[in-house]
């Protein structure tokens, strides 16, 4: 059982050709597309998609963008007993612009507010809890109420309250960038030195296009499948999916973080993050093919 505690947000995904330029009218490639996002919620779309079974608690607010996400949720089985929605809340929106042509995108997020869950029991005993640092009180909270737990923090920016829950997870899955913001560093191996220094937890640094870094005796890099990008909305948080999808079941970490390479090379050749996530039928084979040709 694997529980996902963060950020539910509202992302509406604007592919264009081109970034338009500034004071210009301009038409795009095709329609926008609606869905949920946030990085503690598209991990658990997709481990609910994969099979396991997975909470999620999050804060919405009572509109629209709220119920889509919810039903997006239900369609996959994701449990919703502590997905938390409040009626003087605005659910997060982002406006993510995607340029097509070469994967990038730019995004702005529209919160009216900051709130978090508050005075909520979390009765259920998760063998993993995922975190992304939204919710630092629920998150402390059900960490300490749950010993047995493994907990993997999605690091994605360097703040205090991050740095406080890293230090209380067993495994760090961090952006290059906290990596660097936090180390003051650019070096993988300085970086690792500087994580594994003050932190007791399993480190991995993703790299973006360039894969994954972990260590094991030495700094090892696993390289990102060549595809042909052209949206990397979400990919991290479909790498975290199934990192955690590989705790489940137990996995070495090399196997984990190169069938977690698979699914997110895989997921930036689609528009949208939760949209992009492939069948886990479709990621397994895809993986069996890259070790039959040696690549993992």
């Amino acid at each position: 059982m694997v529980l996902c505690i963060g950020h539910a947000t509202y992302d509406v995904v604007i592919p264009v050709s081109s970034f338009p330029k500034e004071n210009t009218k301009n038409r795009i490639d095709g329609k926008s597309i609606c869905c949920g996002g946030g990085p503690a919620a598209n991990a658990a779309y997709l481990l609910a998609k994969w099979g396991v079974e997975t909470f999620f608690s999050g804060l919405v607010g009572d509109d629209f963008e709220a119920r889509v996400i919810e039903k997006e949720f239900e369609h996959v089985g994701v449990k919703l007993n502590y997905f938390i929605k409040d009626i003087d809340y605005k659910t997060t929106k982002s406006y993510v612009i995607v340029n097509t042509s070469n994967a990038s995108r730019t995004s702005l997020a529209c919160q009216n507010e900051i709130k978090y869950i508050d005075d909520i029991n979390i009765g259920i005993k998760p063998d993993i809890i995922l975190i992304d640092g939204q919710e630092f009180e629920l998150s402390k909270q059900v960490i300490e109420d749950n010993p047995q737990a493994k907990v993997v923090i999605d690091a994605g920016r360097c703040i205090d309250k991050v740095i406080d829950l890293c230090k209380i997870s067993d495994y760090i899955v961090c952006s290059k960038e906290f990596a660097e913001d936090y180390t003051k560093s650019k070096n993988l191996d300085d970086m690792f030195n500087i994580l594994k220094r003050d932190f007791s937890a399993e480190i991995v640094i993703t790299l973006e296009s360039d894969g994954c870094a972990y260590y094991d005796n030495e700094v090892k890099i696993i390289s990102a499948i060549p595809t042909d990008a052209i949206d990397t909305t979400g990919a991290g948080d479909i790498f975290h999916g199934a990192f955690v999808y590989g705790l489940t079941k137990g996995w070495d970490m090399y196997h984990i973080l190169s069938f977690a390479n698979t699914t997110s090379s895989l997921s930036v050749t689609k528009i949208t993050g939760r949209k992009s996530i492939f069948p886990l039928k479709v990621v397994e084979d895809t993986y069996e093919e890259l070790r039959r040709r040696n690549i993992y």
